[in-house]
């Protein structure tokens, strides 16, 4: 740090000296946000779907410099959100050297900070804090306490021989230790209620009290939360004088269309082309099947099979993205190869993957799994339909029905399976109109499985299944 720092003022003279003002911190990052809109960039990279609907809403409440609180189910980017507002700060912010509550040099308000001020004057030692160190979060827990939050006597403090009057015997907590910064509150409905009481200083009158002090420590915070709507709405867990100081209330949302959803998936799933001692081995999920992914997650929040005041996070996808890759890729080394394409095949890693994070409503026991089978199922179907033109399938049923067997599985390698384009020629088109013209094996396979899926599903073609093998035969 010294050596990014060592052309910064390191003492209060070289610091009046250099010019630079100080700002409260709404007003630095309303600045920054002015910036970004004027020049027609977003806020925050890394979050999509909200470019019409939650963005001008967060820019309007940051220019206005409200405090704000985002309703949403889990997994709607509430936090990464809240978090990427150090985005918006100065990349490096003057304090008094030592200070625990980042006292402005110009206007410090902890007695340590005014004491150092008064005895050293202009010689005194300046730390520059970088934007990252300017954040401070807390979930609220049922064990979270004021000293948590504002602050608490140090007994050590006072061991050491200090008076209990003494202000350097207070231990300030996360929000005094934020002071001109980003504090995030998550879940603030499951704050007991004598805390939230805690924090209606902090929002209106920017200041805390700490265990009866005659001390007043006027904070420049803005302070951000998160809550479920069930919690905020319905329980009335949040006191009515809190919710009426935050300036904004804005409601999150899950994306509101495939297409978003799949580019949230493939952004934030972990890739997994990896070594082995054979080579390099590739995975990839063709664009048909990355949509069944997220048009599962679409069907189950729709569902009335599913409990909906929970939520079906993007987080499902996600780890349903990745199941689905990890699957192929366990095949695809049994198999030997090493260019892997995820298929239909591997669909049935996702009931594991899915499972933790959808609440299913049963009354009957053990029912979860084939419900969650319907929505792959459904999830498939809806992903054949739009991507499968009905003309070209036509004459593959033909020729099913004029004998044709097609064998898939886990133990059916890539070759295999590609070798079906050449034995039943009518699959070559619906094929590869999938594949965009590739003719890899991999890539064959996985059309090739996709589409014979799909004309089941569609009751067009009868599946024998047995275990991860299945047979598909003409209706006839």
């Amino acid at each position: 740090m010294a050596d990014e720092n060592s052309d910064r003022p390191t003492t209060l003279g070289e610091l009046r000296a250099s010019g630079w003002v100080s700002r409260p911190v709404k007003q630095e990052i309303r600045e920054h946000a002015i910036a970004k809109i004027s020049a027609g960039e977003p806020l925050f990279a890394g979050v999509s779907g909200y470019e019409d609907t939650v963005m001008p809403q967060l820019e309007n409440a940051l220019l206005a410099g409200h405090d704000v609180i985002f309703l949403g189910e889990r997994g709607q980017a509430k936090t990464r959100m809240i978090r990427s507002l150090t985005g918006l700060l100065d990349e490096w912010m003057p304090i008094i050297a030592g200070s625990e509550i980042n006292d402005d040099p110009y206007d410090p308000v902890s007695r340590y900070a005014i004491d150092l001020v008064a005895e050293n004057g202009d010689g005194t030692l300046i730390d520059w804090v970088h934007r990252d160190r300017r954040y401070g979060e807390k979930l609220a827990t049922p064990d979270t306490s004021i000293a948590d939050l504002i602050g608490e006597v140090d007994p050590i403090k006072v061991a050491e021989g200090r008076y209990l009057s003494d202000e350097l015997t207070l231990h300030y907590g996360l929000v005094p230790r934020t002071n001109r910064g980003v504090f995030a509150m998550n879940e603030l409905p499951d704050l007991a209620e004598r805390i939230q009481v805690g924090l209606l200083n902090v929002l209106e009158e920017r200041d805390i009290q700490i265990r009866g002090y005659k001390v007043r420590l006027p904070l420049d915070v803005i302070l951000m939360a998160s809550a479920n709507p069930e919690d905020y709405t319905n329980r009335g867990r949040m006191i009515t004088p809190l919710k009426d100081r935050f300036g904004s209330q804005i409601r999150t949302h899950y994306p509101l269309d495939v297409a978003t959803e799949v580019a949230i998936m493939k952004q934030e799933a972990v890739p997994l082309d990896v070594s082995t001692p054979d080579g390099e081995v590739s995975v990839s999920v063709p664009e048909y099947l990355g949509e069944v992914i997220a048009t599962f997650s679409h069907l189950a929040r729709s569902s009335n099979q599913v409990n909906q005041r929970s939520g079906v996070s993007v987080r499902l996808s996600v780890s349903n993205f990745e199941a689905l890759s990890a699957n192929a890729l366990r095949r695809g080394l049994k198999a030997g190869e090493r260019n892997v394409v995820a298929r239909v095949d591997d669909l049935d890693a996702l009931p594991a993957s899915s499972q933790g994070k959808i609440e299913i409503e049963s009354l009957e026991e053990g029912r979860e799994g084939l419900i969650l089978q319907t929505l792959i199922k459904g999830a498939v179907l809806t992903v054949f339909k739009d991507a499968v033109d009905p003309a070209q399938t036509r004459a593959v049923v033909d020729a099913f029905e004029e004998g044709a067997v097609a064998h898939t599985g886990e133990d059916i390698t890539s070759d295999q399976l590609a070798a079906l384009v050449a034995e039943v020629e009518a699959l070559r088109e619906p094929v590869l109109a999938l594949t965009g013209g590739d003719e890899s094996p991999a890539a064959l396979a996985s059309a090739v499985e996709f589409v014979l899926e799909g004309l089941h599903l569609s009751k067009r073609l009868n599946k024998d299944a047995s275990g991860s093998s299945a047979t598909y035969r003409g209706r006839v």
